[in-house]
């Protein structure tokens, strides 16, 4: 059983917060706009652009993403958006003045990735006789899935550090330190745990439509 039917949530009520969420992007990026950061504008506006991307993913290529599946992706970009803005009239944002919120958000984004990672991977084995991935093997290689993600992640992360500190602009992407580095790495990994072990659950209708796309190529 998903975990949103265990909570009683129902498909409205999901809508209803992807919604809020959506509402609540929009007044970040003027928060943004009105403080002339750079950061809050960027990362609240890719957040709000990709909310919208199950909804194009369902209409023009026929992947079913309902409610739950929306609002977990609308729940993780919101979160990391709202991070870079913090508390009204506190001069540091979340990531700053909440010790775990940069934890939470990097497990949250982590299970997206691996998400992915499975549903593609799921979606090539029954699509071809010619590969054959078992149980064990697809939690290994989901793990090692969002592990690379995440190493790239913090490179991305430190190299748009450097490069804003070389032109003396403004970094849209930090890192605050090695420890605090392999700490999101581990969260990564939590992420992908938690999609490794449930993620069946959830994505099974995802997976059938991309692999009946990948079969409807093929012919």
């Amino acid at each position: 059983m998903r975990v949103r039917e265990r909570l009683g949530v129902s498909a409205r009520r999901q809508r209803q917060a992807t919604r809020a969420m959506q509402l609540s992007l929009v007044g970040l990026l003027f928060i943004g706009f009105d403080r002339g950061d750079l950061g809050i504008v960027v990362n609240a506006g890719i957040a709000l652009a990709i909310t919208y991307l199950p909804a194009v993913l369902e209409r023009d290529y026929q992947i079913p993403m309902d409610a739950g599946l929306t609002l977990w992706i609308t729940t993780a970009v919101f979160l990391h958006a709202l991070g870079t803005v913090g508390a009204p009239g506190s001069e540091e944002n979340f990531y700053v003045s909440v010790w775990w919120w940069d934890h939470l958000t990097h497990m949250l984004s982590a299970s997206i990735v691996a998400a992915v990672g499975y549903t593609t991977a799921r979606a090539i084995d029954l699509h071809t006789d010619a590969v054959h991935l078992p149980g064990r093997f697809m939690f290994v290689f989901i793990l090692l899935f969002v592990l690379a993600f995440g190493v790239l992640w913090e490179v991305i992360e430190f190299v748009v550090g450097v490069a804003a500190a070389f032109l003396g602009g403004e970094a849209v992407l930090t890192q605050y330190g090695l420890a605090d580095t392999m700490l999101d790495l581990v969260f990564d990994a939590i992420g992908g745990v938690v999609v490794a072990a449930w993620g069946a659950a959830h994505l099974t209708d995802v997976v059938g439509a991309v692999a009946a796309r990948l079969d409807g190529a093929r012919s």
